[in-house]
């Protein structure tokens, strides 16, 4: 039997606030135990929760990004259920009715070799505030409870169940983290809790309308155990269905050590939560004037900067989607063309693609942090384009740039200096070369003389060779033309 995953996303994006969401509590990361819990935040008897008009604020900044319609006015619920480092035994969360309701996240996926442009769609996302959390490593036979995490603002952001392959969640999951730390609402730390997700997966035969029975893999914080994750749950699925049994609703566990996911707990409904709204917390209310504050403030959006990229420098659809999928890359691509002219959009877009995302992704450094700037690698374009080095020479310079870890503007020009990388370009030179070449490959002028087209390629390697790669290659070739068809 064929079978057909479906997965939907929970991802608990942490909000970039000061405070907290309903507190003055400080969210900053790494205090000691229970330092940063205030009364509120402990639920003592007598507080009232104030909600944080930032944490609002980032929240709209999302709905506008991906498209959606930011509700007039929503409700904040208390979420029961009663757990070691929830304090007040309910969470305040947003349930009937939320903050941002709908909306779209595209993104490439690559598949098969292809690039695709895929759309997820949106069911909705919604304010709330996070638990504390149960520490079980430093303690024998005992949990301890650190509340510092209590009240920290979430943006909650759930998908339809869009998506049909590991590989695709964490394309996505990857496109909504670019965006929120695009938008500075999030600052992406996943080892921080920061950002992390909640996968919904079910199975069900290829062809069939009704979704699976489908379990809730929870608190996953990086790409690499969304995936292996979903990719177990997947293949566990399918083994119990197709060993007869049933696959239950519940919630699970991902244990990467023994790259399988665990049972938690049955999942529950929402009516087991026992919904009902806060009644410490009015309505949200959010006018239009207040929409449009904020809309003025938000940066360019990666969508309106891929229209850009495609209208003013050239680029295709796909380029600018690749560029775009990072501001720090995209900024690092506008940086370059701005240094080195707008007629070298492509070849940077080109060499952003290739060169320096390959060094990037084999020392695991970020854009921000590449030893090659903008303006070095600006440079290099221009060395390539007025035929000082060929693109082949080109590699091994900016190789040695990246070696060099210099801040060194001129660095391109100071290497190829150094290497004795100059290409040559001198016609009389060229033409010695292609002389002893012809003389000493008698065989191969024949044959391409015979009509065999290879043969040419032949004799270009081996004036390469004698050049040591430094020939104008377009020059060398049309010289060896004439030479041949003389």
């Amino acid at each position: 039997m064929q079978w057909e995953v479906v997965i939907g996303l929970e991802t608990h994006t942490q909000l970039s606030t000061k405070s907290k969401i309903f507190s003055g509590s400080s969210t900053q990361f790494g205090a000691a135990a229970n330092t940063q819990a205030s009364p509120v935040d402990l639920a003592l008897p007598g507080v009232l929760p104030v909600l944080n008009r930032g944490a609002v604020e980032r929240a709209i900044q999302f709905g506008l990004a991906v498209n959606a319609t930011i509700a007039p006015q929503s409700i904040f619920a208390r979420k029961n259920y009663f757990y070691p480092d929830l304090p007040k035994g309910y969470q305040i969360s947003q349930f009937e009715i939320p903050v941002v309701q709908g909306g779209k996240v595209s993104f490439v996926l690559e598949k098969d070799g292809k690039s695709e442009l895929r759309t997820v769609q949106l069911t909705r996302a919604h304010l709330e505030e996070d638990a504390g959390k149960s520490l079980h490593e430093d303690y024998q036979g005992m949990s301890g409870i650190d509340l510092n995490r209590a009240g920290t603002p979430l943006l909650e952001i759930v998908t339809e169940p869009d998506m049909r392959s590991a590989a695709e969640a964490v394309a996505y999951a990857k496109a909504l983290h670019s965006l929120v730390m695009w938008l500075g609402i999030c600052d992406g730390n996943m080892q921080e809790g920061s950002f992390r997700c909640d996968a919904n997966v079910s199975v069900r035969p290829v062809g069939q309308a009704a979704y699976g029975t489908r379990s809730e893999i929870k608190n996953l914080n990086s790409f690499r155990f969304l995936e292996e994750a979903i990719n177990y749950e997947v293949r566990r699925q399918i083994e119990v269905i197709e060993d007869g049994g049933k696959v239950v609703q519940e919630t699970r566990l991902y244990d990467p050590d023994k790259k399988e996911t665990r049972s938690m707990r049955s999942k529950e409904d929402s009516q087991d939560y026992r919904y009902f709204p806060d009644p410490d917390l009015p309505p949200l209310v959010i006018g239009a004037e207040w929409v449009e504050r904020v809309r003025a403030t938000m940066p360019e959006l990666p969508g309106a900067m891929r229209e850009r990229f495609v209208r003013d420098f050239g680029l295709s659809e796909y380029d600018a989607a690749v560029l775009t999928q990072s501001k720090a890359m995209a900024g690092y691509f506008e940086a370059v063309t701005v240094k080195a002219g707008k007629e070298q959009a492509k070849p940077a877009a080109n060499w952003l693609m290739g060169d320096l995302s390959s060094a990037l992704n084999r020392e695991n450094v970020e854009v921000v942090d590449a030893p090659v700037s903008a303006v070095q690698l600006a440079l290099l374009l221009q060395r390539i384009a007025d035929g000082t080095i060929s693109n082949k020479i080109a590699k091994e310079v900016f190789g040695a740039m990246w070696e060099a870890k210099s801040a060194q503007e001129n660095l391109a020009d100071e290497i190829i200096e150094s290497k004795g990388l100059k290409q040559i370009s001198d016609s009389g030179a060229l033409e010695k070369i292609i002389d002893e070449v012809l003389a000493a490959n008698a065989k191969s002028v024949e044959e391409f003389r015979a009509g065999k087209e290879k043969a040419f390629n032949a004799l270009i390697g081996q004036a390469m060779k004698a050049t040591k790669g430094k020939a104008n290659p377009a020059q060398l070739t049309e010289l060896l033309k004439q030479k041949l068809t003389a």
